[in-house]
């Protein structure tokens, strides 16, 4: 495989989707391993773990389709653990191979892809651009604290677009760690600080307690937040791997990884579609090089430990919320695009975008479910 300097903005995008996947999650699992007891090595290892899985998945899955398969940790997945009470660490490690299980069960049975192949393109396309207009409005609302960084690189990005659009998004990036820095708002200095990670093996316990407050819980949002909104993602950007080997693969992923760490590994959806779209290659047939980009990085992450995690800590929020932001205008577009173009289905489509942006969660699972539950009734009705 050849690389030229047309695939850069490519390996940027790679780069930007761990940027933004990593820092927006990565204190969700210290709080997880926390409440479990983890000790400071036993939490570098989850770290370990978890760039480890993601990152050779997002490889294989890449390299073997041609096509942008991002994978990621379980955000929702990791709350939940943060949350669960009264459980060892060893249990906890219990649940996680138990949802590897599940996970593995889900993609070998096929009833995850019969279930994604029975919901209609307007609520998929709808369901995305909830979810990544979510992570906009995030944007939107940091900036009045983080003013002169994010019009800077907006005013980057919109000149970006008009004079070299295919670097738009990197040369954001640039423009973004060059204000932070002249503004003091980026503090390298205890990047080299940090070490390389261990694995630590930690023997599960498989109790009744862990299966039915952790296991269960787990694998439902996994499925019902992380790999629906995944496969919607893949969807609308035309991205055409098989859903049920992708879900096995990272059925396994986990299954494997568990007693280091890795308690779900899933598919990505906002910092998938930082790599399925324009800005991220021009030429559809070489997308896939932004996921493998991500996934090596995913993979440094993992190894490298405390120095990658003072790396990405020392980003500012706004900047991180900004780039994704501007690198996912195009995404946006396009769901709302498709999920509208059916007037007969443009209800059920704009219900769906609206429960998804809510955010809201019932019974712990997140809103890209709900909102599918409630377009397919909206639909169903509006046929009926």
């Amino acid at each position: 495989m050849g690389l030229s300097r047309h695939d850069f903005p490519a390996l940027v995008a790679g780069f930007v989707a761990v940027l933004v996947g990593f820092t927006s999650s990565v204190a969700l699992v210290f709080q997880a391993a926390q409440n479990l007891n983890a000790s400071p090595a036993q939490t570098a290892s989850w770290i370990w773990a978890l760039g480890l899985g993601t990152g050779l998945t997002s490889l294989y899955l890449s390299w073997r389709y041609r096509q942008p398969v991002l994978t990621a940790w379980s955000t929702p997945g990791s709350a939940l653990i943060a949350a669960a009470p009264g459980l060892t660490l060893a249990e906890g490690i219990g649940a996680f191979v138990v949802c590897g299980g599940l996970i593995v069960l889900a993609g070998t049975t096929r009833g995850f892809e019969r279930l994604m192949n029975r919901i209609p393109a307007s609520i998929a396309a709808s369901l995305l651009a909830g979810v990544l207009a979510r992570f906009g409005l995030d944007a939107v609302t940091r900036a009045p604290s983080s003013l002169p960084l994010v019009l800077g690189m907006l005013l980057a990005y919109l000149l970006g677009r008009r004079l070299w659009p295919r670097y738009a998004v990197p040369g954001v990036l640039a423009v973004g760690v060059a204000m932070a820095l002249s503004l003091g708002q980026l503090d390298l200095s205890q990047v080299l600080a940090g070490g390389w990670a261990a694995p630590m093996w930690v023997t599960p316990v498989f109790s009744l307690n862990a299966l039915i407050g952790l296991a269960l819980p787990l694998f439902v949002v996994t499925m019902a937040s992380q790999n629906l909104p995944g496969v919607a993602a893949q969807r609308a950007a035309g991205v055409t791997a098989p859903i049920s080997p992708v879900i096995t693969t990272t059925g396994v992923a986990t299954l494997l990884l568990a007693p280091f760490g890795a308690f779900a590994i899933n598919l990505a959806a906002i910092t998938a579609a930082i790599c399925m779209g324009r800005e991220a290659h021009e030429d559809p047939q070489r997308r896939w090089l932004a996921s493998a980009s991500a996934g090596a990085v995913y993979i440094l992450v993992g190894l490298a430990g405390g120095a990658v995690v003072a790396l990405f800590a020392a980003f500012p929020k706004a900047l991180v919320l900004a780039v994704a932001a501007l690198a996912l205008l195009g995404a946006i577009g396009n769901g709302l695009a498709h999920g509208m173009k059916e007037e007969g289905e443009r209800d059920a489509a704009v219900l769906t975008f609206l429960v998804t942006l809510s955010g809201i969660q019932i019974a712990g699972i997140g809103a890209p479910f709900w909102a599918v539950l409630v377009g397919l009734l909206a639909l169903l009705l509006r046929k009926r």
